[in-house]
């Protein structure tokens, strides 16, 4: 009953403390022995190619996946995106673009750990795309997969409705030299390093979250301080584990001896390496935080408690003289001080009243309160 009485109180708080009450997610989403997740249906996948050297490109968005194949060794350099997996779709794709039976079923998968493979001709790359949810300050991923062969790039996405990717759109449409003019393993850095780069706002996103409950607890204006932090807390965890193990992936492309990788490109994967590094200690920063405010919040509590215990023990001491003087006026002896004399009662009461305030006279002059 009190679990509920908090999670109400919590309700009428910014939706970005709340959220969690209304749906927790599990922190280990991926397990090969049991399917814990259905992913979404996607009726229609939405195919978006670019198809462009140094002097032309060509844009098409299509929902039938055949509608790729003819692209195969066109001699420029072919982005193919996929909004939306479709099993079948997929495999056909992966079929005519000779990708290994292992990566689809990586590419179909849900929740992985970011990785970068090297099978037969291609090179795959599944890493996570971040988003953070203004309306609820939910940490939101997306896994993305990333193919990069002969001559392209295939891209597969989960959810339709959003990416990261138009800043590598616009550079093609505006006629970016260095872009128009290399090769796909290029493409493949751009779509990474703006991956890598989308991170950075979440994690502004999140500092500011944490500087605002560290400001209110520093002003002790804080309530719930507690059940906010478990919350935070939770969505740096999030982050952390999604961007943690990119910092590898990158890396292997540096390792890699691929001959889809040309050497003048390696000085840009070692910028994303750079920036996934730097996005890696943030995180770290952002758990030490919250670890502080943790110790803090409850510093203040045990504060708050000896002060209480303060207060009440100050009073204990102070009715104690006047509980002594009552038991012993109180006493069935029948010679006892005053106690047949008509202003003995009030004498009596004035003693009680006196004691305790040069009591409180001394405590003061020592600086116990």
């Amino acid at each position: 009953m009190a679990k509920k009485t908090s999670a109400r109180g919590l309700a009428k708080l910014l939706p970005e403390w709340s959220w969690n009450y209304a749906k927790r997610r599990p922190m280990t989403s991926y397990n090969p022995g049991r399917e814990t997740e259905k992913r979404k249906v996607v009726k229609e996948p939405v195919y978006t190619i670019f198809d462009y050297d140094a002097k032309a490109f060509e844009e098409k968005k299509v929902l039938d996946e055949a509608a790729c194949h003819t692209y195969i060794n066109s001699g420029r350099v072919t982005w193919i995106n996929v909004d939306g997996l479709k099993k079948e779709d997929v495999e056909k794709l992966a079929l005519q673009y000779n990708i290994h039976p292992l990566l689809v079923e990586d590419i179909l998968s849900m929740g992985q750990r970011a990785k970068m493979d090297e099978t037969g001709n291609v090179i795959f790359a599944l890493l996570p795309m971040l988003y953070y949810n203004d309306d609820t300050g939910a940490v939101e991923t997306e896994q993305v997969s990333i193919v990069l062969g002969q001559g392209y790039v295939i891209s597969f996405q989960e959810d339709p409705e959003r990416d990261v990717f138009d800043p590598v759109r616009d550079k093609i449409r505006n006629g970016n030299i260095k872009l128009r003019q290399s090769s796909a393993d290029y493409l493949a850095y751009s779509l990474i390093d703006t991956i890598v780069d989308s991170y950075f706002t979440v994690i502004d996103k999140l500092n500011e979250r944490i500087e605002r409950l560290e400001d209110a607890m520093l002003l002790q204006k804080e309530r719930g301080a507690l059940e906010k932090i478990s919350i935070l807390r939770r969505e740096i965890m999030i982050m952390r584990r999604s961007i943690n193990p990119v910092r590898d992936l990158v890396a292997g492309f540096l390792r890699s001896d691929s001959d889809l990788l040309e050497e003048r490109h390696e000085k840009y994967y070692k910028d994303v390496l750079d920036h996934i590094t730097q996005a890696n200690d943030y995180a770290e920063n952002h758990r030490d935080m919250m670890m502080n405010l943790q110790d803090l919040s409850m510093s203040q509590i045990n504060l708050r408690m000896n002060e209480v215990m303060k207060v009440f023990t100050l009073l204990a001491t102070l009715m104690a003289p006047a509980t002594v003087i009552g038991g012993i006026f109180g006493m069935n002896f029948d010679v006892i001080p005053l106690a047949h004399q008509h202003e003995g009662f009030y004498i009596t009461v004035a003693i009680m009243l006196i004691v305790p305030l040069l009591m409180m006279l001394y405590f003061k002059r020592r600086g116990w309160f």
